[in-house]
């Protein structure tokens, strides 16, 4: 028992050390922009990595106005979390993954192979993680999807929102998501899009941007496709209704 009880202990003191570390460089981006993020470090690159983190008078209004009309409605006025959107991106994806299922059983059934060796259809899975969330995943933790990741992505959201602060993260987040194969933050691809400064990014400039973020590396082959330009128009006509950190 006294075994059982040390071995405990020194697991919670191990996962307490973590989260010191984590508030610890968390703390440090106040005053130093991080060089790279672990998403970035995992990520095999084909092509030369173009990134440059650029102060926030240097980011478009526009950009910041379309990302957060894109990718959560609700950045200004949430805690990190939106509980409820998760809530209803578990649910579809309960669904998906059941239709998935059917659709696998019907194959199986038309081909008359056996229902136990029937193909795998992989169910469409959509995310509920605010602009928060994104950036404590791609700052810290892997992309493996389990509940202790999940959780630990929500304790390091919550060091975000009260150290950094809204404007912060924004500005962090923005200088470092991926907007294609080695193409990372607002200036590399301003720059690599639409051959310009963030600072100068226009409306339908920043929205067709904003469209990319889900899949910026199956976007980026056609960043002027039908859809980006239609999702892109729909996020211009959003734009004006975003409050801004």
């Amino acid at each position: 028992m006294r075994a059982a009880l040390r071995l405990v202990g020194m697991l919670a003191l191990a996962a307490l050390a973590l989260q010191v570390f984590f508030l610890l460089r968390i703390a440090l981006m106040l005053v130093v922009a991080p060089e790279s993020t672990t998403f970035q470090r995992n990520e095999k690159h084909v092509l030369p990595w173009a990134q440059e983190s650029v102060p926030r008078d240097r980011l478009s209004d526009n950009l910041r106005r379309a990302v957060i009309a894109s990718e959560d409605a609700g950045f200004v006025e949430h805690h990190g979390v939106e509980w409820d959107a998760i809530e209803k991106a578990w649910s579809k994806n309960q669904k998906a993954e059941a239709r998935a299922e059917a659709q696998a059983s019907r194959l199986a059934t038309r081909k008359g192979t056996d229902p136990n060796a029937r193909p795998r259809i992989v169910a469409k899975v959509i995310g509920g993680s605010t602009i928060s969330q994104q950036l404590a995943k791609n700052l810290f933790l892997s992309g493996e999807r389990t509940i202790l990741r999940k959780g630990e992505e929500f304790v390091i959201t919550l060091m975000l929102e009260a150290v950094l602060g809204k404007d912060r993260i924004l500005t962090t987040y923005l200088n470092n998501v991926e907007w294609g194969e080695g193409v990372f933050g607002a200036q590399a691809a301003a720059r690599h899009y639409f051959h310009t400064d963030a600072a100068r990014l226009g409306a339908s400039q920043a929205a067709r941007l904003a469209v990319m973020l889900p899949a910026p590396k199956r976007f980026e082959k056609q960043p002027a496709s039908a859809y980006v330009l239609g999702r892109s128009a729909t996020i211009v006509a959003r734009m004006g209704g975003v409050d801004l950190p």
